[in-house]
């Protein structure tokens, strides 16, 4: 499996141009991919819808988007503004939701809100879970608040189930379709936009690491298959001074940590004001 996670800054790259094609290039050859700052119908993006762009520039993905936001576009009925992260797949997407975050009210700068769009991948060596987020840019606490509120609501998928269980006693309402009861897999994958770096407040919650005792890890963490590599999918001069930062990260549950081949960033491609991060799995 060729995985990818990339804030595409809605088409906008590090060097200003607006330019999805470009994005589409980089993603074509990839078979699971998590992308985040995607619009529809904004003036800045030419009133694209960028998930239909992205979806006819890819037409061998699976696609589902989840809007963390939609407000009124002036003068349309119909049309609305939207803003969120976008899931393509190579493989059939069963079923996703759309989880938005905890939010705090910012006087400056502006906080948008943000969501995790959560989606069960039909992969041929079975069921697997990928969730997409993006995290508050600003706060630690807020970013803290928001991955609590994920650990809770994805806590037991066994014991949740699918988006629908049980026997279907109204048949000619046919809520079922025929099918058996949809997969809440437990093996899954987070990826996204963290605005965190690692070894961060927010990176150890993720983890299930302790602070006070190097080494001990509840049994809910995630491993991070980049740890200690020294990789950075962004770049910004802060006073002063350029620094390279890893706020891009793939996390997995500890099943699929031995299965990583490869993790890599590609710092030469200039689409984003991010970089897209890489993982090759062995499924």
């Amino acid at each position: 499996m060729k995985l990818t996670t990339w804030n595409i800054q809605y088409g906008f790259g590090a060097d200003g141009r607006y330019d999805l094609t470009r994005i589409a290039d980089t993603l074509r050859p990839r078979d699971l991919i998590a992308v985040q700052e995607v619009d529809r119908h904004w003036s800045r993006t030419n009133h694209d819808d960028q998930p239909a762009i992205l979806s006819e520039l890819l037409p061998d993905h699976h696609m589902v988007y989840a809007p963390a936001f939609d407000m009124a576009l002036p003068g349309e009925r119909t049309k609305r503004r939207q803003f969120g992260p976008l899931i393509l797949s190579r493989w059939p997407i069963l079923w996703s939701r759309t989880w938005p975050l905890p939010k705090r009210r910012m006087l400056d700068p502006i906080n948008t809100q943000t969501a995790a769009l959560e989606a069960v991948i039909d992969h041929p060596s079975g069921p697997i879970k990928l969730l997409n987020l993006h995290l508050a840019h600003v706060g630690v606490e807020e970013r803290l608040d928001q991955i609590a509120f994920l650990q809770h609501v994805l806590a037991n998928p066994a014991a949740e189930g699918g988006p629908w269980s049980g026997t279907d006693d109204e048949p000619s309402r046919n809520w079922t379709e025929g099918e058996t009861e949809p997969p809440n897999p437990t093996r899954a994958i987070w990826a996204g936009d963290f605005n965190m770096e690692p070894r961060s407040a927010e990176y150890r919650a993720l983890l299930g690491e302790t602070p006070y005792h190097p080494g001990a890890r509840y049994a809910h963490g995630l491993t991070d298959p980049a740890a200690g590599m020294g990789l950075h999918t962004h770049e910004k001069v802060i006073a002063g001074q350029t620094r390279l930062r890893q706020l891009d990260h793939i996390f997995l549950t500890p099943d699929l940590a031995p299965l990583v081949t490869k993790v890599w960033t590609d710092t030469t491609n200039p689409a984003s004001d991010h970089f897209p991060l890489h993982m090759d799995l062995t499924l």
